[in-house]
């Protein structure tokens, strides 16, 4: 395998210089690919393999840049004409690349979107256009610690828990330094799946209204609070302190929402002996989860655009979902090879996630869903720290959010 990672610090080097040369991309028969987790790059690496074989004289670049600075690095680079060929997407920040035409239509390529999900073509469709290959998806389990419930002699959890078994559960968990249950203001884990399984929405399916001031949202952020209310769940200020995903690793809370990308890393745990996974609990409405996913993308301004855009779909294909499975990072996109990952880890049911789907719900955005996600990250810190009443804090952020969504309609 040929050493082609460049890291952060390279990678920022060879942008600068590409910058002063006026480039955009990276020309010749070599195109980059941005990324940025470090557990899925042999597998990515894996997949440009296969590519560079068949397409010899082509190299594939991957450009490894920590998720805390990945989209801060991208969009300076994009600004000054001088981004990577291919690069990861996800939804949050979608609707403002495609919206800016930055990004290249993938309609050509050949890609068949009924062998993905089809909240995740949606997702990466803007104005009847493909500009994103699905990659990979995720949706969300109740991950528990059946030591911690077989030493408070509570039933392990099954299919049909409820909102209120979990409650009932979690208190009696709840026992000297061990918490039953973990709620932080997480949105995708929880606030995204908790308001609708209330029978609520983030959002309208037309993207132009905010669903946070209906009494649906409020039954599903009072349930999450429930948790804290009854000293169930650790603190605002602890889970600020700590985050819930050590808390869980480190055998200090019995249970909580977490994210299939979840399942390697908990693995790998002090605790990944001792834990499972459940289907999540029924609310008023059921137990759906939401269902995100990372997209492959072209930059619209590549020199080897033609290139760029071959590889993008081969990124996301059928051939480099089987590579992505076998690794057990994530979950690809291309049907029928979630089962890969299933068996990457036989010791979870993690299979709960792929029967997730049909139910799921999209993960809720907008062109300048940037813009209201601030708005949504600034109250939930103020409902969760009890500085501001749900009910009033829910109605701010509606508020809030409808002014955002009506702008994008202007």
């Amino acid at each position: 395998m040929k050493n082609r990672l460049i890291g952060a610090v390279a990678a920022a080097t060879l942008a600068l210089a590409a910058s002063g040369c006026g480039s955009t991309g990276s020309g010749g028969d070599t195109i980059t690919y941005a990324i940025w987790d470090e557990a899925q790059r042999p597998a990515m690496e894996q997949i440009a393999d296969k590519f560079e074989t068949a397409n010899p004289g082509t190299t594939v670049e991957i450009q490894l840049t920590p998720n805390a600075q990945y989209w801060t690095k991208l969009q300076t680079s994009m600004s000054g004409g001088n981004g990577p060929d291919v690069f990861w997407m996800n939804g949050a920040q979608f609707g403002l690349y495609a919206s800016e035409r930055q990004l290249a239509p993938l309609d050509d390529q050949g890609i068949d979107q009924s062998k993905y999900p089809a909240s995740l073509t949606e997702l990466y469709t803007y104005e009847g256009k493909l500009y994103g290959a699905p990659k990979d998806f995720d949706t969300i389990g109740l991950w528990y610690n059946k030591k911690l419930f077989a030493e408070a002699g509570v039933p392990e959890p099954t299919a049909d828990w409820t909102w209120q078994d979990t409650r009932e559960a979690a208190k009696k968990l709840t026992r000297g330094d061990t918490k039953g249950f973990v709620a932080p203001a997480y949105t995708q884990e929880n606030i995204y799946t908790a308001i609708p399984q209330a029978g609520g929405e983030v959002i309208s399916s037309d993207h132009k209204k905010s669903g946070y001031g209906s009494p649906e949202a409020l039954a599903g952020i009072e349930y999450l609070l429930g948790f804290i209310a009854d000293g169930s769940s650790p603190t605002a200020q602890q889970m600020a302190d700590t985050e819930p995903e050590t808390m869980f690793t480190a055998g200090q809370v019995a249970m909580g929402y977490f994210a299939s990308y979840a399942a390697l890393p908990f693995s790998q745990s002090q605790v990944g002996n001792d834990i499972n996974v459940a289907p999540l609990p029924k609310g008023p409405t059921g137990n759906q989860s939401v269902i995100h996913g990372l997209g492959n993308v072209a930059n619209a301004k590549s020199k080897n655009l033609p290139m760029a855009k071959k590889f993008a779909a081969f990124a996301s294909s059928a051939e480099a979902a089987e590579l992505q499975a076998t690794t057990g990072t994530v979950i690809p996109a291309y049907t029928g090879t979630a089962e890969k990952w299933v068996q990457s880890m036989p010791q979870y049911r993690l299979q709960t996630f792929v029967d997730a789907v049909p139910g799921a719900v999209p993960y809720p955005i907008s062109t300048r869903r940037a813009e209201w996600s601030k708005l949504e990250a600034d109250t939930f810190l103020q409902i969760w720290s009890g500085a501001v009443p749900a009910d009033q804090g829910l109605r701010q952020l509606a508020t809030g959010m409808q002014a955002k969504l009506d702008a994008e309609q202007r």
